[in-house]
């Protein structure tokens, strides 16, 4: 459990998307109740996003609070792989600047008395992709090697599509060496 950073600029644009709206005059201060609605909206969509990714949580529920642009999920999620997925799905979301991670690993106390499935259940660091950086770039900081950059755009898919698609502030998975 804990808390990730991300960049609030970067990311998939969940929130008012296809939203051209024309000019208005200023309305009224929103009600707790629109603030209530709309940050159920957010959390709903990121929610949604998850799931067509295809990432599986039994339980999964995604909150918002945009007042301080955090979102937070809970459930359980089969293996530790998923669980960094799920968060990285969640913070990798335009407007979205932190999670609150409150996800549990099925089997995970079980786990952590036999330490050949710990070793393979471990958690995998966070790269943070500057501009000009490649997935070879990345490979070759982490892993002494350009050639593994293919391990990284295993470690990111269904977020990837293609491993020449990165974008500055987009947050991705490097895990361990084998």
């Amino acid at each position: 459990m804990g808390l990730f950073n991300f960049v609030k600029e970067a990311g998939e644009k969940l929130f008012h998307r296809g939203e051209d709206k024309p000019a208005a005059a200023p309305a009224a201060a929103p009600t707790q109740a629109d603030v209530a609605q709309l940050n159920q909206q957010a959390g709903d969509a990121i929610e949604r996003y998850v799931q067509q990714l295809g990432l599986q949580v039994q339980g999964l529920q995604v909150t918002f609070d945009g007042a301080s642009s955090t979102a937070t999920v809970t459930g359980q999620a089969p293996d530790q792989a998923t669980k960094e997925k799920v968060l990285l799905a969640c913070g990798n979301v335009q407007g979205v600047a932190a999670v609150t991670d409150q996800l549990t690993v099925a089997g995970a106390q079980a786990a952590s008395t036999d330490q050949a499935q710990n070793a393979s259940q471990a958690p995998a660091q966070f790269h943070t992709v500057a501009s000009g950086d490649s997935l070879s770039k990345i490979s070759a900081k982490y892993y002494g090697s350009a050639n593994e950059y293919n391990r990284i755009f295993e470690a990111n898919k269904p977020m990837l599509s293609d491993p020449n698609k990165i974008y500055p502030g987009q947050v991705l998975r490097i895990p361990p060496k084998a």
